[in-house]
């Protein structure tokens, strides 16, 4: 089988690795003419590692991000450094911070050579009944079996089907960064929640920190000096808050709007095509799923369309068997609307109440996270990494 996949993200390279891993024929296509993922940090749940581990992945990643992060001390604290909260640390026994481009590379790596195309745009996709064929500027390329279309929240292949739902704004803005050097946290990592201002912190494997700084501002904002804007909205706030940015190259620290899917996507797959990552379910990364939904959209979607010989008939390997792609794209599209479009609710009123404005409120919220049994906590953690591929 011939499988076509739209960008090379996470969720795309890994759907790639996995097909190619069971024997199928892959084109990756990336606009862009060289792949650089943003420099900040990733955090991979144990739903994430359980994925990884699906498509062949995991010990590989486990290779870059260290141990397990779990010992650490984690939670919601005030900007003077009390803590509101903690995690039960048995809760997130398997939790890793990658470093995205680490990761990134790790993808390439296991692909085989020649399967990613960069520089080629697709702009259009049409199914025939030899397969389906895609149009680049440059002409179109046929032959697919099955296209993916990992192409992000703004996807154009979405944008093309009835129902979508758009993008909005969630209402804030983030700051990211990587130290440029290790910094010590004193066994402490997770968020600081203050008035429509957060800040968090999650050490990578080289000791180096991964963080972001998030303030509720209105769509497209633009300060002249964004680093000095940053240092006054986090200014008194508990350490290592301001050692961290210090640590971190100016022209290393990027903002970006945070936005998601306006609504549920009606459906994934459409024909021979299928949506996968961020272009079906883009989600806030209030619970840091948005990777890691993307990496079980594509251990879903490989173990569903099994090895290349499951793909073909009976009598025939090499032959596409129409019935079983199109039994595999049916429940994919089954099972992962029923996974993804509750965590990305979830995530969204996360980001609300975390990102709540107003002395009163923010006191209130204070209490009521911190009177949270840890019970809770650890049932509402359970239900986000408890997660396993579907047998073919």
């Amino acid at each position: 089988m011939h499988v076509g996949i739209i960008g090379a993200g996470i969720g795309g390279l890994a759907t790639a690795s996995g097909l190619a891993a069971n024997g199928h024929r892959v084109t990756v296509l990336e606009r862009v003419e060289r792949t650089s993922p943003v420099g900040s940090g990733l955090s991979l749940f144990g739903n994430a590692v359980t994925a990884l581990d699906a498509l062949g992945l995991g010990d590989a990643v486990r290779a870059i991000s260290g141990g397990s992060v779990a010992t650490l001390r984690a939670g919601q604290r005030r900007p003077d450094g009390r803590w509101i909260a903690t995690i039960p640390p048995d809760a997130l026994p398997h939790l890793r911070v990658v470093h995205r481009a680490e990761l990134h590379e790790v993808l390439l790596g296991s692909l085989p050579r020649g399967t990613l195309r960069v520089g080629t745009e697709v702009t259009g996709i049409t199914e025939v009944d030899a397969g389906v064929t895609l149009a680049t500027p440059a002409g179109e390329l046929g032959g697919f079996d099955l296209v993916v279309a990992a192409d992000g929240i703004r996807s154009r292949t979405r944008a093309s089907w009835p129902g979508d739902p758009g993008v909005r704004y969630s209402g804030y803005s983030t700051w990211r960064g990587v130290t440029r050097e290790p910094v010590d946290l004193h066994g402490e990592a997770g968020e600081t929640w203050g008035n429509g201002l957060r800040f968090g912190l999650a050490p990578l494997a080289d000791g180096r920190v991964y963080w972001f700084g998030v303030a509720t501002l209105p769509e497209g904002t633009v300060f002249d000096d964004e680093l000095g804007e940053l240092r006054r909205r986090f200014e008194g706030w508990h350490d290592p808050i301001a050692a961290l940015i210090d640590a971190t190259e100016p022209d290393a620290i990027a903002r970006h709007d945070i936005h998601d899917l306006a609504g549920p996507v009606p459906t994934f797959v459409r024909g021979r095509v299928a949506l996968l990552g961020d272009a079906a379910h883009a989600m806030t990364p209030d619970l840091g799923q948005g990777g890691g939904q993307a990496l079980e959209d594509a251990a879903t979607l490989v173990q569903l369309l099994g090895p290349a010989t499951t793909a073909g008939t009976a009598l025939d390997p090499t032959k596409i068997d129409p019935a079983h792609i199109d039994a595999a794209l049916a429940r994919y599209n089954t099972l992962r609307r029923a996974r993804t479009q509750p965590i990305a609710r979830r995530a969204r009123m996360l980001g609300r109440l975390a990102q709540t404005r107003g002395a009163v409120r923010t006191r209130i919220r204070d209490l009521v996270i911190g009177a949270t049994p840890a019970s809770v906590l650890r049932r509402q953690l359970a239900d986000l990494q408890d997660w396993t591929p579907p047998h073919a």
